[in-house]
């Protein structure tokens, strides 16, 4: 019993390590330490991700593609480069580049594979202007990057980089066929691919709720549907046991929503609190305006989601903290204070704790389709703010900092 018993607890351990493994990296190849486990388990992951998430997972002997669909538009996370997110651009040249490869030979010249998207983008009718221009070379040089990163394409003799003249590339047919996330033969537009690629898909609204804790920083409830708040409701113990047991993620439940934990802090692309000017003035700033602003709680009531910033509070803050960590802060950032700012600002955003004033889906429920017996009422829970007014999201009390113990 006792063989039986440590027998369980390691192949869970095994089947955990390889679910955290896809949902970091939803490309996996085979130089990855985990892929092996992927592999062996492969069955299992495949049905597990269909049933739990609704995500469909391909594993082959030279990689390894979780499809991760369903998100709602807006909510997914960008490809990034050195300096920051992919542009418009970068992403055009590398759908272009990737239809290129679908139907292209499986060796080209580096020279010949741009002549190909430039052919490509005509007949798409997209205007790439000069072509020859810095800016252009770049925004293709990146899209190349990300592809070799991929290894759709391998660099045989040169590279990709813009400063060379030619290089000999092998396309990975297998893997190009593999990128989009979502079949491209049931839309007609743009709009319609990326509507597609939101959709729920079979499992309704247990996979929409389940792939936007597993995807987000946060889910508050003002930005579910009256159904996806209720099913939360009503299975979120049983579900966090679950997202414990096969994610190692931990289940933070509040009246205002929910968030899933990684204590050992490998699945976020975005690391907060974090190292550097930015993140440490983000953290900060946060305290500040938690202690600020941070509302009352009427017990009984409903949940307040968010409260509005004061125009300005945040750039003051910001002044002052300036002015105390000038020596150990980057240049760059305490001699422009407006670029510290919306770095700090995005980096909030990104992580869940400020958003912006506007409609969230609750408010824009119609009244008949509100059970209000089994369904938070989280209408107006940000505040009466004009549309686009900065707002300190519920989460942020995570980071506030306890006067009597100096304690976060």
């Amino acid at each position: 019993m006792a063989e039986q018993h440590e027998h369980d607890i390691a192949l869970a351990e095994e089947r955990r390590r390889a679910v955290r493994a896809l949902l970091g990296q939803p490309l996996l190849h085979p130089t990855h330490d985990e892929f092996p486990l992927v592999r062996r388990h492969a069955d299992w992951l495949k049905s597990w991700f269909g049933q739990f998430l609704g995500y469909r997972l391909v594993v082959e002997a030279g990689f390894a593609r979780l499809f991760k669909t369903g998100l709602p538009v807006g909510q997914g996370r960008p490809l990034l480069r050195a300096t920051g997110p992919f542009t418009q651009r970068s992403y055009a040249y590398l759908t272009l580049t990737a239809a290129v490869l679908l139907t292209g030979p499986e060796q080209l010249l580096l020279s010949q594979l741009v002549a190909d998207v430039r052919s490509a983008a005509v007949e798409a009718g997209i205007d790439l202007g000069d072509v020859d221009r810095p800016v252009e070379r770049r925004a293709l040089t990146t899209a190349l990057r990300q592809l070799v990163r991929w290894r759709v394409l391998v660099e045989e003799q040169g590279t990709v980089d813009g400063d060379q003249e030619e290089a000999l590339l092998t396309v990975d047919r297998d893997l190009v066929t593999h990128l989009l996330a979502a079949p491209i033969g049931r839309a007609g537009s743009a709009e319609e691919f990326i509507a597609t690629a939101a959709e729920a898909g079979p499992g309704g609204t247990r996979h929409a709720v389940r792939r936007r804790l597993v995807e987000c920083p946060v889910v508050y409830l003002d930005d579910l549907t009256a159904k996806e708040r209720a099913w939360l409701r009503k299975e979120q113990r049983r579900d966090e046991r679950a997202f414990a047991d096969y994610t190692g993620l931990h289940a933070e439940l509040r009246a205002e929503g929910a968030a899933l934990l990684d204590p050992d802090d490998e699945l976020s692309d975005v690391d907060f609190p974090g190292t550097g000017t930015v993140a440490q003035a983000a953290l900060l700033t946060v305290e500040a305006l938690v202690r600020e602003l941070a509302p009352a709680v009427v017990r009984g009531g409903p949940p307040t989601v968010g409260v509005p910033v004061p125009e300005g509070l945040v750039e003051r803050t910001l002044e002052g903290l300036i002015q105390r960590h000038s020596r150990r802060w980057a240049g760059s950032y305490t001699g422009n204070p407006t670029a510290l700012s919306d770095a700090v600002v995005d980096l909030l955003t990104q992580v869940g704790l400020l958003g912006r004033a506007g409609a969230t889906v609750a408010d824009s429920e119609a009244d008949e389709e509100v059970d209000a017996e089994r369904a938070v009422d989280a209408r107006n829970a940000r505040g009466d703010a004009p549309d686009g007014t900065l707002v300190l999201l519920a989460a942020a009390a995570r980071y506030a900092v306890l006067e009597s113990e100096g304690q976060r």
